[in-house]
């Protein structure tokens, strides 16, 4: 499957590390141009480096995702890099470790803002350009704690990837008719910046495989589903957890 993003377009976020570095590297692998956008620059610009080193197609653009103006700018310079964009994989964002009383709300707003909001001025900003496209595909990366309540702490990660879960499939509804694909995909405790500094021996011991999932097993369905193979999908929501929701 070499060439299953050939004249594709993709733009991810949060691409600098993690489960959107993998993303970004398996589509460009695949035929597909990215766009690797982040605020961290210099990871961001060594992605993009490491794609086009490899015979790829890719560029670095930073972007807030948090704020509309960048978004506008970063998808109308993706139609003017590449001419055109077909594929959204919205996976920024930001978690927090505090219970519920003593989480700030300005802390909450900022997790909503970046985790949460991101995705619906994303969808907003893309919209015109995956509908033109032919094939849009939209895969917004929530998490398992989305679907279960998890530890009870992190309330504003857990009320903003549950918000991504729903807007995934409210978005999967309206763009039906347009042929654009909305699903979202709900990764357990992957091996990522956000996973913190933990004990992996405890979340492991959670997990009925027993082990923590890789950025990479996250990225392989990602792109799955933002290609041809999944083209009768659409407002699905996808668990990548090694069980943990199962029990």
């Amino acid at each position: 499957m070499k060439d299953r993003f050939e004249n594709r377009v993709a733009l991810v976020t949060g691409a600098a590390s993690g489960i959107g570095r993998s993303v970004a590297l398996q589509i460009a692998a695949e035929g597909g141009a990215v766009v690797v956008a982040d605020i961290q620059d210099d990871l961001g610009a060594g992605v993009a480096r490491e794609i086009i080193d490899a015979g790829g197609r890719a560029v670095y653009r930073h972007l807030d995702v948090a704020s509309e103006a960048e978004w506008h700018a970063t998808v109308a310079a993706t139609v003017d890099e590449f001419g055109s964009l077909g594929i959204l994989i919205n996976n920024a964002g930001i978690a927090h470790p505090d219970l519920i009383e003593d989480t700030t709300h300005e802390l909450y707003a900022r997790v909503i803002a970046v985790t949460q909001t991101s995705v619906f001025l994303g969808h907003r900003a893309a919209s015109a350009s995956l509908k033109a496209s032919g094939h849009g595909a939209v895969v917004n990366v929530s998490s398992m704690f989305g679907i279960v309540g998890g530890f009870g702490s992190a309330p504003a990660y857990a009320a903003a990837k549950g918000a991504v879960r729903a807007l995934s499939k409210n978005t999967a509804v309206a763009w039906g008719g347009d042929g654009v694909r909305v699903n979202s995909v709900h990764p357990g405790f992957i091996e990522t910046p956000t996973l913190g500094a933990g004990s992996r021996e405890r979340l492991a011991a959670l997990t009925p495989l027993r082990r923590i999932g890789t950025a990479d097993e996250v990225a392989e369905l990602i792109s799955f589903l933002a290609s041809d193979q999944a083209s009768y999908i659409t407002g699905g929501e996808f668990v990548v957890d090694g069980g943990y929701t199962a029990q």
